[in-house]
């Protein structure tokens, strides 16, 4: 997987709110195995004032198109999908109401290690790439 700017894992981790860490770090690791060709690129935003505001760390792409981005509020981490209306989960766990995007809650590391959301993952990086050409 290439890194566009990359962040070193040291200097990410601190900018991620201690009791969502080992969730946020099970998802970019869950990613990356799911995913591996999709490129991470870092969100430069600062954490968000309110606590009611998703603060998106880290998105993934494949030949520029987006994939899967990971954000965290201040007690669970979010996998957003940026297709995710396109999506067929096959069991509910997409959530929103948006015209194109759909999340997944993530409230412990062990979320990530879902099938059912790797599944999902999966999907969406079929979905880039056949976007991408």
């Amino acid at each position: 997987m290439t890194t566009k700017n990359p962040m070193p894992e040291r200097t990410f981790s601190a900018r991620v709110p201690a009791a969502v860490r080992p969730t946020v770090a099970a998802a970019r690791r869950m990613v990356k195995q799911v995913a591996p060709r999709a490129q991470e690129i870092p969100y430069r935003g600062s954490r968000p004032r309110s606590a009611r505001a998703m603060w998106k760390l880290v998105r993934y792409a494949i030949d520029g198109e987006n994939v899967v981005g990971i954000g965290t509020y201040p007690t669970y981490a979010t996998l957003f999908f940026y297709r995710g209306r396109e999506l067929d989960d096959g069991g509910g766990s997409l959530a929103g109401t948006g015209s194109q995007m759909r999340f997944v809650r993530m409230r412990e590391p062990a979320d990530a290690r879902r099938p059912a959301l790797k599944r999902i993952v999966r999907k969406a990086a079929a979905l880039a790439r056949s976007a991408a050409g």
